[in-house]
């Protein structure tokens, strides 16, 4: 099988990415369950970035349904709580998956959790073949293994994957001081080290994904994916949301 044919021949700043999506991006304003208006908009961006001619994998959350540690608070055991949220991530990628398909999109869907009817099992020399093959690729199941966040999930995988940057997608326009909604003062951070995020507690990631990006370099961008263009305008160059990158050389 041939390539896609890229429609817009642009300078690109990376050419591969991954993208992270929380399972509240597909939640819509409601932030539960799958808002079919909120998945065809992430799939109409995706789309955008696509015909740039970038590669494109995304690891998805499950937020929107399921958070292993509340349910672990709640008495399921975190085990079995962190499982059911991988399975939550399994049905966003399917749902993502039908919206581009929409969009005549070629994607493959891969899980880190055995569903062979529905995903194929992830390995990532065959992530890489995908890629490679341009297709878009979905990275459901997380780890593959209780304890571990969507978030470590998406540093690793952008390692493996050999993509150039982590784009992780929110509904903020980056990294700030403290909380804006409660904190009219507080201020965009612009560009940080990610020993910042673990000095300063801002919670953009996890403990174990901050780790994973400090150790290979690969730079971290949050940014406000519900800006229309923004994720295209990213790749082309400009400089959106809150770069996090490692200074030491």
């Amino acid at each position: 099988m041939s390539k896609p044919q890229i429609k817009n021949k642009k300078k690109l700043r990376w050419k591969r990415i991954l993208l992270k999506l929380s399972g509240e991006t597909l939640g819509g304003e409601g932030k539960f369950g799958i808002d079919v208006h909120a998945v065809e908009y992430i799939a109409g961006e995706i789309k955008d970035a696509f015909d740039l001619g970038c590669e494109i994998a995304i690891v998805i959350g499950g937020g929107n349904f399921i958070r292993g540690g509340k349910l672990a608070v709640a008495g399921i055991d975190r085990p079995t709580a962190d499982t059911m949220g991988m399975l939550a991530t399994m049905i966003n990628g399917l749902a993502l998956r039908s919206a581009l398909e929409r969009l005549h999109i070629p994607i493959r869907v891969m899980s880190a959790i055995m569903a062979i009817q529905v995903a194929e099992p992830y390995t990532r020399l065959r992530a890489c073949d995908h890629l490679d093959k341009r297709r878009v690729v979905i990275l459901a199941g997380g780890t593959g293994n209780p304890y571990f966040t969507t978030d470590t999930a998406a540093a690793l995988r952008t390692s493996e994957t050999k993509a150039e940057v982590l784009l992780k997608a929110t509904n903020v326009d980056g990294v700030y001081s403290d909380d804006p909604r409660t904190n009219k003062n507080a201020k965009l951070l612009r560009a940080l080290d990610p020993r910042d995020m673990l000095d300063q507690n801002l919670r953009v990631m996890d403990l174990t994904a901050a780790t994973l990006s400090i150790e290979s370099d690969t730079p971290i961008i949050v940014f406000n994916v519900f800006r229309k263009g923004n994720l295209k305008r990213l790749i082309l160059g400009q400089k959106i949301g809150s770069e996090i990158r490692s200074n030491k050389k």
